[in-house]
């Protein structure tokens, strides 16, 4: 005799099969719904994500670093036609009285004109400072590197050739000119301690600041170091030296900062330098 199972008993259905193409029409729904939107916000994202891709591949030596400020004018050129459309998007939008879709549009908008903003404050600092990329305290006898080397085109490519006010002068003697006339607040520090004691500063400070220290001789004076900035990890290397004043009691700290690749430091090392003297002192005094 066969007994009916329950399972028997039950009817047999079919299992629902999952419709994955609504969800991909839907996507594309939406974005025929708002083209305008999702073009700014992919362009802004897009152009953002380029920027910083491209410093960071840099940085970590996926390529090099020419390469990568390579990529930065056009990351800018595409925020700018981002905006581009939004701003035309919104005009037509309103001269045949439509409604604009905000949310995707504005988030992109706000995006570029943020992104476009950052890129114009570094063009400002490129239109505004000249074109040096190695800052001391002492133009006439810069502090010297000894245990780090100098590069070898430090003198290259400095700017005032063709001016008539430079005319004549050599590459250092337009570096000193325009270093003078861009800096004039970058000078030697007077620091009422021994010599050895404020190299000793000098060297805390400098690991405080995640600088690598290369060299430091608290009797000489003599300290030098490479601080490494941005996602691009640019090195800059550093020399202080401390001479002794008033029969020791006191010293003269100059400060010499260069950048190891590019022609443009965008005033870095004269940001570093005011900075580390103003803390290595405690003031910004002058020595006489």
């Amino acid at each position: 005799m066969h007994v009916n199972s329950d399972q028997d008993q039950q009817p047999q259905t079919e299992q629902p099969v999952a419709d994955t193409t609504g969800t991909a029409t839907g996507k594309l729904a939406t974005l025929r719904k708002d083209p305008k939107g999702w073009t700014v916000f992919a362009l802004a994202i897009g152009a953002v994500i380029v920027f910083f891709g491209a410093a960071f591949g840099s940085g970590i030596g996926l390529w090099g670093w020419q390469s990568g400020l390579a990529a930065l004018p056009w990351t800018g050129l595409v925020a700018v036609i981002a905006l581009v459309i939004a701003i035309v998007g919104i005009i037509l939008d309103r001269r045949n009285d439509r409604k604009t879709r905000w949310p995707l549009l504005g988030l992109g908008t706000i995006v570029s004109l943020g992104f476009v903003g950052y890129l114009a404050s570094y063009a400002m600092t490129i239109g505004s400072l000249p074109a040096i990329h190695d800052i001391t305290t002492d133009l006439a006898d810069p502090p010297q590197f000894s245990a780090l080397t100098l590069r070898a085109d430090n003198w290259d490519n400095i700017p005032g050739a063709d001016d008539g006010e430079m005319r004549g002068m050599n590459p250092r003697q337009r570096w000193a000119t325009l270093h003078q006339d861009a800096y004039p607040d970058i000078r030697s520090v007077r620091i009422d301690q021994p010599v050895a004691d404020v190299i000793e500063k000098a060297k805390r400070l400098a690991e405080d600041r995640g600088w690598t220290v290369v060299s430091v001789d608290p009797a000489s004076g003599h300290l030098e170091a490479t601080a490494t900035i941005s996602l691009f990890r640019f090195k800059d290397d550093v020399v202080i030296r401390a001479r002794a004043a008033e029969n020791g009691a006191a010293s003269i700290i100059d400060m010499r900062s260069v950048s190891r690749v590019g022609v443009h430091d965008l005033g870095a090392n004269a940001k570093r330098v005011r900075q580390f003297l103003s803390d290595l002192s405690g003031t910004t005094t002058a020595a006489s």
